[in-house]
């Protein structure tokens, strides 16, 4: 799972700060220093995995950012850093941060929602039906395996029963869920005249308001 991976980053990361050479200053000049290209190596690749758990708007992203700029390479501004990076390591080990797995998904299916869009509006329904219910079944399917329900071969009618019945969808949410399947098997099947703009907009709604409330920074 892509946790595991990011996991496993924060453990590399951590073991491989200590390997940074800190040297001291010539002519009596107290404290110590890194040269520069060994602690920017690390620091980058630390950022970009801030970055990827955490998201471009997160304190935790934007202070390393900061701290990052103003970093000229001293032993204070290091050791800065990389405590930066253990509070990051920590609040993601402790489960205090939105799911990853679900806030990076949720950026993927953006991208296709945004592209079944544009279908749409240029005339290809089809087109837009497929990524539109592809989109959703994906979504549901990954919001149900976070969640610990095991659907991965279950059908999208399946999926649906399992969300609704253990309480993860709801309300008006749950009722539009139920016209979701009928729509998805035509598409799937390529009955095209039994699939309507209107069928693809209301597909199209409804993911983006799931990847809404379910996919986004809470």
């Amino acid at each position: 799972m892509l946790r595991d991976t990011f996991a496993r980053r924060f453990t590399e990361l951590e073991a491989s700060f200590s390997s940074i050479p800190f040297k001291s200053h010539s002519r009596g000049i107290p404290g110590s220093y890194v040269p520069d290209g060994q602690w920017q190596k690390w620091a980058t690749s630390t950022q970009s995995l801030i970055r990827a758990a955490f998201g471009e708007l997160s304190p935790h992203y934007q202070n390393f950012v900061n701290a990052y700029k103003e970093c000229g390479g001293s032993d204070s501004s290091v050791r800065t850093l990389n405590a930066l990076f253990l509070s990051a390591k920590e609040d993601f080990e402790g489960g205090y941060v939105f799911d990853v797995e679900l806030r990076v998904s949720g950026e993927v299916f953006g991208d296709f929602i945004a592209l079944a869009r544009k279908s749409l509006a240029e005339g290809h329904k089809d087109v837009a039906a497929v990524l539109a219910c592809a989109a959703l079944e994906d979504a549901l399917k990954r919001f149900a395996d976070v969640n610990g329900l095991a659907v991965g071969d279950k059908s999208m009618q399946e999926v649906v029963n399992a969300l609704k019945s253990s309480g993860l969808v709801a309300g008006a949410q749950k009722t539009l869920l139920d016209a979701m399947p009928r729509i998805r098997n035509l598409a799937m099947h390529a009955d095209w005249d039994k699939i309507a703009e209107p069928d693809v907009s209301s597909v199209l709604g409804f993911v983006e308001q799931f990847l809404l409330s379910k996919f986004s920074h809470g």
